[in-house]
């Protein structure tokens, strides 16, 4: 079988284009990652015992915070 003989500059072609195609891959996978991290934080939820929790407040003495 023959060897298949390309130029130079097509095989560049090809690198260049299986370039773009993996970073517009890379953008479009980062993009789909952050919507669905900002759809989670978006998603909060309530507290049910938050009223009788205490509040922390520090000790000047110690640094120390307690109920």
């Amino acid at each position: 079988m023959p060897p298949i003989l390309l130029s130079p500059l097509v095989k560049w072609s090809f690198v260049a284009l299986g370039g773009a195609m993996v970073v517009h891959w890379v953008v479009k996978e980062a993009r789909r990652i952050n919507e669905e991290l900002d759809n989670a934080k978006r998603v909060r939820v309530p507290i049910a015992d938050q009223e009788i929790r205490p509040t922390l407040r520090r000790d000047p003495r110690t640094g120390e915070y307690r109920p």
